[in-house]
């Protein structure tokens, strides 16, 4: 791949730290979106929330990928920071959609972050890129979020929606909490475990992300998942070998709720997604199995 210019929204976070070390590893001009006034040439500034952004920042531009979203795990939900998950996704998209589509010379693609909560509650059923997003407070925002990106598409940028599933990493997300409880011997499975959790490890996330950008036949939705979704409890036993500690502490559903509140329903819940389009675009995942997804990480 020639050496590309690319703004990236959301570069402070689990993925977007890692895809951008990736990028500028590999000798590609990386733009970063910041809240804060811009340090440097690399720095745009905006304001996701409030869905403002300097369009001039875009400027020469290969690619703008929108990683941006404030933690659906990092707290408690209430409804005042249900409102601020939905306003970074959905107003942050918007601005980044429409400056995007305002340049004169538009980037060749917008990379949109989405997430598998678009499927919702999948139960024991496998949904691909063609099913139809699920009901409730997750579902419903995907659905929204990824809608927000239209006037990028209408003015015929490639837009590529990568929906994201849990990302196995040691620092950050889901797994970044998991790891030191089941390093200390306090794992367990969540539940009954009988619900599927479909992850992806961090190298594999990035690698896709970057296949996503560089493919120009590929648009649309794409689930960055791993190829198999296992139980809970079969990464719970997963993580016990891998770490050689017993895995005795299962979390109640009561429990759950009553610490996690609605967002216990997700955690609680089953999500049996496959990657469908992504491996049929001929992408090969590094660590495709759980144990190699755990050691990577």
């Amino acid at each position: 791949m020639e050496r590309t210019r690319i703004a990236v929204a959301g570069a402070s976070g689990l993925i977007g730290s890692a895809l951008v070390r990736s990028l500028t590893s590999d000798g590609h001009e990386v733009r970063r979106l910041v809240r804060h006034a811009p340090r440097g040439a690399d720095e745009v500034r905006w304001d996701p929330e409030k869905g403002r952004v300097d369009p001039g920042g875009l400027a020469g531009c290969d690619a703008v990928v929108n990683l941006a979203g404030a933690g659906v795990g990092d707290r408690r939900w209430s409804d005042a920071y249900k409102r601020r998950i939905h306003d970074s996704r959905v107003n942050g998209t918007a601005a980044l959609a429409k400056a995007v589509a305002s340049l004169d010379a538009p980037p060749r693609v917008f990379v949109n972050g989405s997430a598998m909560g678009f499927y919702g509650e999948t139960g024991e059923r496998i949904v691909d890129e063609g099913s139809p997003a699920g009901t409730g407070f997750l579902p419903e925002l995907c659905v929204e979020w990824e809608a927000a990106a239209a006037p990028a598409r209408d003015a015929g940028v490639r837009t590529v929606f990568p929906r994201t599933g849990l990302v196995v990493a040691r620092d950050g997300g889901a797994w970044g909490k998991l790891f030191p409880l089941f390093a200390a011997g306090l794992g367990g499975r969540m539940g009954d475990g009988r619900q599927y959790w479909s992850y992806i490890a961090l190298h594999d996330e990035v690698a896709a992300i970057r296949h996503l950008v560089d493919r120009d036949d590929l648009s649309g939705p794409f689930n960055l998942t791993a190829p198999e979704p296992l139980t809970n409890r079969e990464i719970t036993a997963a993580m016990g070998q891998v770490l050689r500690r017993p895995t005795l502490f299962p979390v109640p559903a009561p429990v759950l709720r009553t610490v996690l509140g609605e967002m216990a329903g997700d955690v609680l819940g089953s999500a049996r997604v496959v990657p469908k389009r992504l491996l049929e675009s001929g992408f090969v995942f590094a660590f495709p199995g759980i144990e190699d997804a755990i050691r990577a990480a």
